[in-house]
């Protein structure tokens, strides 16, 4: 007894369970019109919806069969199938011919399954999908630009040429290059060379700088231009008189340039950046006419960031430092034309908001080595070296730029300061009397440019 019990018990809840999943899977595709009421009714494209009358009806019609078909399942069930995008209307009539009620039934395509899709593959997306005619309506706001693509590129499987697109791209699109140019060029130039004069009653020798016009035994010696350092030495032998003339030069320089520009560009817009001047440049054209043609030089960087993914930055650049270079110049219709010299450096590459990278290895080294000598008695040991001069000069020039790119937001002016706001104009008795050229500052800036600062401060590594 207590078997059966507990059987009919378990068979009932078995029925119950089977029960609530068949009403429930009738009421996702079940639409109740009622009498005397308009009703609008979506249908997905090739997909079905039942539709129940709360009276019983005796003929049905639809306006376009091409858009949806009707069949009856009983005197007040209708199943309704979508065909092809667009909109009819469904009529229900009673046995005696009166109108129960019109259904405006709007054939889309099947979005649901693309919904499901754009879930699982943009996760918090707030991207809202819409159906217009036969195509994908798309709206809402994106993370990034990246993600907007993979939804465009989604919903192209469902509707191949029919998506709008309407989404906007949230978040920071606002790049800021900051650039540090740094170049370090480096000269040294060496020389020595040796001239020797005899000259007696009878005959005279020169070598080297001796034979330059003027310059004899007992007169005053002119060197070679661009000497620094000249010795003489002259001594007699019997009748012979001889003059010995060491000349040597050496020279060291070192150039430091570097520019510190900040840029700030829209994601997939271009932003340029010069510091140097324009150099006429002559040109010719027909008929004989010249014309001016500007041509810029100094450091120049222009470049395209385009915001990807979150922070994840995408940086097309283009970067140059040029100079005016006289000694290649050229001449063009009477006018000489400077030459330029450069070197640029162009990359694409991906970064994250508030990395670097260097541009490093620009380097350039020039060597030149020259040596002039009396034939064949410039060749004999120690005595030789008194007919010989030789120089040496080497340039050596390294450039290295540094980028770095942040994700901005802009800010209020006021809380911008310029150089200028630090300083402000003397007064007359500040002028005539005690010879300021400037009041002091006012704020922060102006309490730490009054104090004395003695001792050891900043940075001290030891």
């Amino acid at each position: 007894m207590a078997f059966r019990t507990t059987l009919a018990a378990a068979l009932t809840g078995v029925a119950l369970i089977f029960t609530a999943v068949a009403d429930t899977a009738w009421a996702e595709g079940l639409r109740v019109v009622k009498k005397g009421t308009a009703t609008k009714l979506a249908v997905p494209m090739n997909r079905a919806v039942v539709v129940e009358s709360d009276v019983p009806f005796a003929e049905l019609s639809i306006a376009n069969p091409g858009i949806a078909d009707i069949s009856s399942l009983s005197d007040r069930t209708i199943y309704v199938l979508g065909k092809s995008p667009g909109v009819t209307t469904l009529t229900l009539l009673d046995a005696t011919g009166r109108l129960i009620t019109n259904v405006d039934v709007h054939v889309a395509a099947d979005v649901s399954e693309f919904k499901e899709r754009l879930q699982q593959i943009l996760p918090g997306e707030k991207i809202e999908v819409r159906t217009a005619n036969d195509g994908i309506v798309l709206s809402g706001t994106v993370s990034s630009a990246a993600r907007l693509q993979r939804a465009m590129d989604l919903a192209e499987r469902y509707a191949p040429e029919r998506v709008s697109n309407l989404m906007s791209v949230g978040g920071v699109q606002q790049v800021m290059l900051k650039v540090r140019f740094a170049e370090m060029q480096r000269s040294v130039s060496k020389s020595l060379s040796s001239s020797i004069a005899l000259g007696g009653s009878s005959f005279a020798a020169k070598t080297g700088t001796w034979l330059q016009n003027g310059n004899g035994l007992g007169t005053p010696v002119t060197p070679q231009d661009g000497t620094l350092g000249t010795v003489l030495f002259g001594f007699d032998i019997g009748s012979t008189q001889v003059g010995l003339l060491l000349e040597a030069l050496e020279q060291k320089g070192m150039v430091r340039t570097l520019a510190e520009p900040n840029l700030a560009a829209l994601s997939g817009q271009e932003a340029k950046f010069l510091a140097g001047g324009e150099y006429p440049v002559p040109v010719a054209q027909e008929d004989g006419v010249t014309t001016i043609e500007f041509k810029p030089f100094g450091i120049e960087m222009n470049f395209i960031p385009r915001v990807i993914d979150g922070d994840l930055i995408n940086l097309e650049l283009v970067t140059a430092v040029s100079a005016i270079d006289t000694t290649n110049s050229i001449n063009v219709s009477g006018l000489s034309v400077a030459a330029f010299s450069r070197r640029e450096a162009s990359t694409t590459i991906e970064m994250r908001d508030g990395e670097s990278f260097a541009i490093a290895g620009l380097i350039q080294d020039d060597f030149l080595d020259n040596s002039a000598q009396l034939p064949w008695i410039g060749d004999v040991p120690i005595l030789g070296a008194l007919f010989r001069s030789a120089d040496y000069q080497r340039n050596q020039t390294e450039l290295v730029v540094i980028i770095s790119a942040h994700l901005v937001t802009p800010t209020r002016g006021e809380a911008l300061s310029l150089p200028t706001d630090r300083v402000k104009p003397p007064s007359e008795n500040d002028l005539f009397l005690f010879g300021r050229i400037s009041r002091n500052q006012d704020g922060p800036a102006g309490e730490i440019a009054r104090q004395d600062f003695s001792g050891s401060y900043g940075y001290v590594l030891d």
